[in-house]
């Protein structure tokens, strides 16, 4: 592990740390390790949100911020966190940060504008950038149609979204909503996984298989209730599942 891992009380680390921090995010290698790692830019309430529910759900995630304190905060509660205390305007540093070289990446800063939007042109569109998306939080709808401008893919509202179900969805893509019944159960609507299409529900047997009911199945907005074991899923349908919180995020997405 990185000499930036270690247990509070926190410093910055040395410049001369940075190339051995930077190969954490190569030592994997191969495209699916670039494409299943993350890094969350600035990890106030709703970035360290993002981060929790990320490592929570086991994902590699680097956290950038420029405030010490607020990478303290962040650490307090996900000790193993790997973190850089750095300016995100900067492309060389976030190139050394190894910022450039995961999957998605989530600038989750909103003020100053400025810093919000470069850091959103650099990690898309510096040389050699590896990043396949870009999510970016905006404050107002001028600042998401400059976010849109300079390529960030998808632009989030943290009034409309919480940084949790953010993360929820980097994990698990095809979750549509999640209806909470308790501190161990939910219901949740979900793409059905290429894997299930062109499956009876009676050949997958998700009470079996992975320990969740289907309450509906169907295309959006037809729905049925209580399909029969008979009903084969499509590549467009949705299904609406009960269980424990565990094994509902043990689903397959793909």
């Amino acid at each position: 592990m990185s000499p930036a891992s270690g247990p509070p009380p926190l410093t910055p680390p040395p410049p001369s740390a940075e190339p051995a921090m930077t190969q954490w995010w190569q030592w994997q290698g191969g495209t699916d390790a670039v494409a299943n790692s993350f890094c969350v830019i600035g990890v106030g309430r709703f970035g360290g949100s993002v981060c929790r529910e990320l490592v929570r759900a086991g994902q590699e995630v680097l956290a950038i911020d420029l405030n010490l304190r607020a990478i303290d905060e962040l650490r307090l509660l996900e000790p193993s966190i790997e973190y850089r205390i750095l300016d995100c305007t900067d492309e060389e540093a976030l190139r050394a940060a190894g910022a450039l070289d995961v999957g998605t990446v989530v600038v989750a800063i909103s003020e100053p504008i400025e810093a919000s939007i470069t850091a959103t042109l650099l990690v898309k569109d510096a040389s050699g950038s590896r990043v396949k998306q870009v999510i970016s939080r905006a404050s107002s709808d001028l600042h998401e149609k400059m976010l849109r401008r300079v390529g960030a893919d998808r632009v989030v509202f943290p009034s409309k979204m919480q940084g949790t179900r953010l993360g929820q969805e980097l994990v698990r893509p095809n979750l549509l909503e999640r209806l909470r019944l308790d501190d161990s159960n939910s219901i949740e609507e979900i793409k059905v996984p290429p894997s299930f299409v062109g499956r009876s529900l009676g050949d997958l047997n998700l009470r079996k298989n992975h320990n969740v009911n289907v309450l509906a199945a169907g295309p959006a907005n037809r729905l049925m209730v209580n399909p029969p074991a008979t009903h084969v899923l499509g590549a467009d349908d949705l299904l609406v599942v009960i269980g424990s919180s565990e094994a509902l995020e043990r689903l397959p997405t793909a």
